[in-house]
């Protein structure tokens, strides 16, 4: 490769065009502040430059002295054909209690402008024309460059006065199977960043050309791609029963190894890899939204995007908080050098292709546990009746009727917020929910348990 050029770097005025929520970041104490940056990439295969012009959009806290000295840097994740910081949206609230840097990055060439995408074209290009017209992206064989291009000048304070102590990369779905392929091939000679959050990967890794992954013609889809045995630095992924499994697209369980002194991975039981949260309870969480809304923005719906469907979405919440403890587990591995903690496997049944071993109440057992499976209201999971990948990806759900939850709960009400609390405990004891988030999912769960067997349209 050609030596990385350290890019220009310009402040851009004006609200930045990118989707955090139905909320003014001001109420979360955060702002926005947007960049061109504008350089010279290469690419790896084949081995060429480019010049591009992309932007990046920085979020950090208003009270500068709020800022905690780490900067996380999220590939924003474009298969809905729009720049989405995914990691953020799900996993904001600890972003912001903690007091992160956040440097969101349009990496790739959809983002920027427009191209193949499971919902339409939302690209920069052609939401905000006039403001993204300079902006020029030269393909996806040069993101992994940009990324890296981007990380550098983080580290390098160059970026809005930060000068931080760590740098942590993010990216969900897409993006996650990009920092799949960046983590292998990529940061052995990079060295930009120091830990990577792999949110929802699947089992192939994004090629090195530059080919979509929306391709499904694309060769590298069969392809496993396990994490290298020698990564650099610590790497956490997050992994839902969609993403283990697979939804028209290989599963993770074709690429799974073993966790390292350099590996986590965190399987989630009875979770879905996208969900409630992801289309409803995250546009309005800041906080300090009263709870009957969160609780019905949490409610069961078998509607999604303008379409009805044959069940409910995954409705559970331990994607998000799981997630939020995912953010904190590898800041905290990263400063300290105390690996975050493992968790077994979902357990497969031996059947070729592999199905996930339920209990009686037809949710996963092993893997990482959360109150939501082990004292449940509800049935969840990661498979959907969906035909496209789209509708699959929001696995399903299904409440239980009062006579299931009379069998399970004698005690009633009483019972299960006893038994719920304890378990809770247990995932918090074991690193895999924060104690800063007990209260509201007690008050969560004492408030839902009335509810249980509702459909909110």
């Amino acid at each position: 490769m050609v030596p990385t050029i350290n890019p220009v770097i310009s402040a851009v005025p004006g609200k930045p065009n990118l989707l955090t929520g139905a909320y003014d970041l001001a109420t979360v104490g955060y702002r926005a502040d947007e960049y061109f940056v504008a350089g010279t990439a290469s690419s790896y295969n084949p081995p060429t430059t480019a010049e591009y012009t992309t932007r990046i959009v920085v979020l950090q806290p208003i009270d500068e002295a709020a800022w905690n000295g780490t900067v996380i840097v999220e590939w924003l994740n474009v298969s809905g054909g729009i720049d989405a910081p995914a990691v953020w949206f799900m996993a904001h609230r600890e972003i912001v209690r903690a007091g992160y840097a956040y440097v969101v990055v349009s990496a790739q060439r959809v983002g920027v402008e427009g191209g193949l995408s499971l919902v339409g074209d939302a690209s920069l290009k052609t939401l905000d024309p006039q403001r993204y017209s300079s902006l020029h992206h030269p393909g996806d064989s040069f993101a992994y460059d940009i990324f890296t291009q981007v990380g550098r000048a983080v580290r390098a304070g160059v970026i809005d006065g930060l000068t931080p102590q760590f740098v942590l990369a993010a990216g969900e779905s897409q993006s996650a199977t990009f920092l799949t392929t960046y983590v292998n091939d990529v940061d052995p000679g990079a060295g930009v960043y120091d830990g990577f959050l792999i949110h929802s990967r699947f089992g192939s890794a994004a090629p090195l050309d530059g080919t979509s992954l929306l391709d499904e013609s694309g060769e590298f889809h069969t392809r496993p791609v396990p994490f290298r045995a020698d990564l650099r630095v610590p790497v956490l992924a997050v992994i839902t029963e969609t993403d283990l499994l697979g939804a028209r697209l290989l599963g993770y369980v074709h690429a799974r190894v073993p966790d390292t002194d350099t590996l986590r991975v965190w399987e989630i039981p009875g979770s879905a890899h996208g969900d409630n949260y992801t289309i409803k309870v995250g546009f309005i969480d800041t906080g300090a939204v009263p709870l009957d809304q969160i609780v019905a923005a949490y409610a069961p719906t078998n509607e999604l995007m303008g379409q009805q469907l044959p069940h409910c979405i995954n409705f559970a919440p331990q994607h998000h908080y799981v997630l939020q403890a995912a953010v904190a587990g590898l800041h905290d591995w990263v400063r300290t050098g105390r690996p975050a903690p493992s968790a077994p496997p979902i357990d497969l049944t031996d059947a070729d292709p592999p199905e996930i071993v339920v209990d009686a109440n037809g949710l996963a057992t092993g893997g990482l546990r959360t109150p939501w499976v082990d004292v449940p209201t509800a049935r969840t999971s990661g498979a959907s009746a969906g035909d496209n990948v789209l509708l699959a990806i929001f696995g399903s759900g299904e409440p239980f009727d009062a006579e299931t939850l009379a069998r399970l709960y004698p005690g009633g009400r009483t019972e299960y917020l006893a038994r719920f609390a304890a378990a809770l405990d247990q995932a918090i004891g074991a690193g895999f929910v924060l104690a800063a988030d007990r209260q509201e999912i007690l008050d969560l769960a004492a408030a839902s348990f009335s509810v249980g067997d509702q459909i909110a349209n």
